[in-house]
């Protein structure tokens, strides 16, 4: 072609077109190959060719299973939700449901109504939603007042162009949308933190009651999660497949006892409390989120399964990952080994499911369609040779 009318070099008609091919692939509107339509109206593309830019979601193949995968206090909340992941349009919400079954339990102080409040005595919860369709994602951090962070974080993703929402704006953002606001110190959690405050040092004006212990909500907490480290934590995570193939999933949390006003772990950071990708697996994590974050955790695992890997393997090596990061003596055994734990939830686009943990003895639920059950998580070390 030499320059005519238009002005175009043969050089430059084809860079040109080059370019404007290059930008037509990336947005999905062409398809390589012969074939008849395809479920976007393009072509059907020919075996092998290139039909979505690198880094976007796999297409989910519709394995026709329900599956959730989770942490074990989720185990009533799936049997609740199951029959509305099976038949219902909407995974994520069927996550919400068995999710919001624990946030409203006073009797799982780490999640929700009753979770137990941070320093100042106050309940900040922590959220993330992702779904593996769109890669879509919301978060809420240190959101007082709410009972359902699970609910907030959902409209983050669906009602905003943001992704994440922290303190009084996340709170702002959920009144806007009218979720209601309550005081979620129940008497159970406030008497726990009273005690946990006198208990801090000798010297302070604190004073502890004589018979404190003999309290039933004290005594509870003490024969549940000892009273030689009161710095426990927990959270509650759902991964989801659904019939057609997408995976959704959700991490909600009161984050760690009596932790500093405005401290965030890892559980509503998209790629560490929670990662979800079709195609490839979804993941979540509990225990100590200063861990996960330093390696991306979720994310970690879901790109092993991506690469092949089976879920346990997949959640072993990120834990791996984590042993080796770990460096400071505060948070070391004398013989070098982790005084804390992770585990993580792993569900493939397959519907193959593990839970893994660094310490021995952790369990996890599955619920296979069919019914729910706890098993053992694997570990990479038996049980720790003093409390976590």
């Amino acid at each position: 072609m030499t320059r005519g009318s238009r002005g175009l070099t043969r050089r430059v008609f084809f860079r040109r077109a080059g370019l404007l091919g290059g930008a037509a692939l990336a947005s999905g509107a062409v398809t390589c190959g012969p074939g008849g339509p395809d479920a976007r109206g393009g072509r059907a593309a020919a075996p092998g060719a290139v039909t979505a830019p690198a880094g976007a979601p796999a297409r989910a193949p519709a394995t026709g299973k329900a599956i959730m995968v989770g942490s074990a206090n989720a185990l009533p909340g799936m049997e609740r939700a199951m029959h509305l992941l099976k038949g219902g349009p909407d995974p994520l919400g069927a996550v919400l449901d068995a999710i919001h079954m624990i946030e409203d339990d006073p009797n799982d102080v780490t999640v929700g109504y009753g979770g137990i409040p941070n320093e100042d005595g106050i309940v900040e919860l922590d959220a993330s939603v992702m779904e593996g369709a769109t890669l879509r994602s919301g978060s809420v951090g240190a959101l007082r007042s709410i009972r359902h962070p699970s609910t907030a974080a959902r409209l983050v993703m669906e009602r905003s162009d943001r992704v994440f929402l922290v303190g009084e704006g996340a709170l702002r953002f959920a009144r806007a949308h009218g979720l209601p606001e309550e005081n979620l110190l129940t008497e159970r959690s406030r008497k726990i933190w009273l005690y946990w405050k006198e208990r801090l040092s000798g010297r302070d004006d604190w004073i502890e009651a004589a018979g404190e212990t003999d309290d039933p909500d004290i005594r509870w907490f003490i024969d549940t999660y000892g009273d030689e480290d009161f710095r426990p934590q927990g959270t509650i995570h759902i991964s989801a497949l659904a019939p057609a193939g997408t995976l959704v999933g959700c991490t909600s949390t009161s984050g760690l006892f009596f932790k500093l006003p405005g401290r965030l772990g890892d559980s509503p950071v998209v790629g560490a409390g929670l990662y979800t990708d079709d195609g490839a697996g979804s993941c979540g994590s509990t225990g100590r989120g200063e861990a996960t974050i330093a390696i991306c955790g979720s994310h970690t695992v879901v790109e092993h399964m991506r690469q092949g890997a089976p879920p346990e393997e997949s959640g072993l090596r990120a834990l791996r990952r984590i042993v080796d990061a770990a460096k400071n003596p505060r948070h070391l055994f004398p013989d070098g080994r982790p005084r804390f734990d992770v585990k993580f939830y792993c569900l493939d686009a397959r519907g193959e499911t593990a839970g893994v943990s660094i310490w021995g003895g952790a369990r996890y639920a599955v619920h296979d369609g069919a019914r729910a059950v706890l098993k053992d998580c694997a570990s990479l070390f038996g049980r720790p040779p003093q409390p976590l």
